[in-house]
């Protein structure tokens, strides 16, 4: 057993029954090891399986195949050296700040002198002294996340296992957090050992980590990484830290090398990128313009269009579904189909985007032939929702419909009444 070794995963995979009681995979053979010392940052799409890998890690979570280890040992359940910190904050809004904090201390058997003790301690360390006896509500978001973090440190943990720990705060808010967070493992005034970090953000991960790990979807895998050997603090504008994002860039938006299933093949269990219509024109128009002129640097585009990676790469996906744009090594440029959408008047746009959703969207020409065969020309959508679960879960089929029934209605080839929640064919082509 190597001792520097905090967290080693070998061959892990984990599965979730699907309604008709078929399999589907959400992480497949991954193998990943956090050592001593080392800040990793995780990134890939949404739904790839990321959080569900730090929940395996935690304990919280059993994996259905391979071996997780925390220092050697088998990890079977909660590690007392492993501490979390989400997203959401998930405090209980009413208890007071220092309350939150002391709760693992509380469920530790700790008496209540030293729990006072510590987390009094660990507030002045996160920032937040003077604020002990606030309730959430009281408290910004950006104070909220730190009496998260103050309660995953309070612990001593081992290991900090951060899931998009800032990426629910405003910009600022959340590079200072970061940044204070740097400076706390930096200047070692925390026990811990080893933090991983997911994140959409690819400056953040570059700014922070010693090493990114780069995920592929459908199922997770590890697909690629970067080792960063930059000193920190790191400025975001040297052209070292610029030269990394360029490349995390190009590995995110690059094609799986394993042959991951077109929408067409993968059929209505194709799980559409998360992203809006408005979304998608918004990038197109930006590209379309100077200084671009139809191509563009990601990182740069993403700059310009003030939109986060978060919000970027879907986009970009959908417009390389539908024909419009093409992503080659972090470079997006127009397609000839992308020139003549950007050019053409509203209801020409309207129709490129009905022909290529039906095209190259499965579940999209699935509803439009569904109501060509009904009498009626009307559907409900739990109709389409019972097919879909079949191969997702039943949160992310509404999503995947959801996304259907607007880019449909937007390229008006079926529409739906949200009083009924019935889909229908287009009033002209009923008649």
């Amino acid at each position: 057993m190597n001792p520097n070794v905090l967290i080693e995963l070998h061959d892990v995979g984990k599965s979730f029954r699907a309604a008709d009681g078929t399999a589907r995979h959400v992480l497949e053979h991954v193998d990943f090891t956090l050592k001593e010392g080392e800040i990793v940052a995780l990134l890939g799409k949404s739904g790839s399986g990321k959080s569900t890998l730090l929940r395996i890690m935690a304990g919280l979570v059993n994996a259905d195949q391979g071996t997780v280890t925390y220092r050697g040992q088998p990890v079977y359940g909660p590690a007392s050296g492993i501490a979390m910190v989400f997203q959401s904050f998930a405090l209980f809004p009413w208890l007071t700040a220092q309350q939150n904090v002391e709760l693992g201390l509380e469920a530790q058997g700790v008496p209540a002198a030293e729990r006072a003790k510590r987390a009094d301690a660990v507030l002045d360390l996160i920032g937040l002294g003077g604020f002990g006896g606030a309730l959430p509500r009281e408290l910004s978001g950006g104070m909220r996340q730190r009496v998260g973090i103050a309660r995953a440190l309070v612990m001593n943990p081992d290991v900090l296992l951060m899931d998009e720990a800032f990426s629910a705060l405003d910009v600022l808010t959340g590079e200072t957090l970061r940044d204070d967070m740097l400076e706390l493992w930096d200047e070692s005034r925390i026990s811990t050992k080893g933090i991983l970090i997911v994140s959409h953000n690819i400056e953040e991960a570059v700014m922070m980590a010693d090493r990114i790990i780069v995920f592929d979807s459908d199922p997770g895998r590890v697909r690629s990484q970067v080792l960063i050997g930059l000193p920190r603090p790191r400025d975001a504008d040297s052209p070292q830290v610029r030269a990394l994002i360029d490349e995390v860039y190009a590995l995110m938006t690059m094609r799986p090398a394993h042959g991951v299933p077109t929408p067409r093949q993968q059929g209505l269990g194709y799980r559409f990128p998360q992203t809006e219509v408005e979304r998608m024109e918004g990038v197109l128009d930006v590209l379309a313009e100077a200084p671009f002129n139809g191509r563009a640097d990601l990182p740069k585009l993403a700059e310009e269009a003030e939109i986060s990676d978060d919000d970027l790469l879907p986009a970009c996906e959908a417009l390389g579904l539908f024909g419009l744009a093409q992503i080659d090594r972090g470079d997006i440029f127009l397609t000839p189909l992308g020139q003549r959408y950007v050019q053409a008047e509203q209801g020409q746009k309207q129709a490129i985007f009905g022909r290529q959703l039906l095209a190259h969207v499965p579940l999209a020409a699935h509803i439009r032939h569904s109501l060509e065969q009904e009498p009626t020309g009307a559907l409900p959508e739990k109709d389409f929702l019972d097919s879909l679960e079949e191969f997702l879960k039943p949160d992310e089929a509404e999503r995947v419909l959801k996304i259907a029934v607007e880019w449909g209605r937007y390229g008006e080839i079926y529409g739906y009444d949200y009083h009924t929640g019935l889909l229908t064919l287009p009033v002209r082509e009923a008649a």
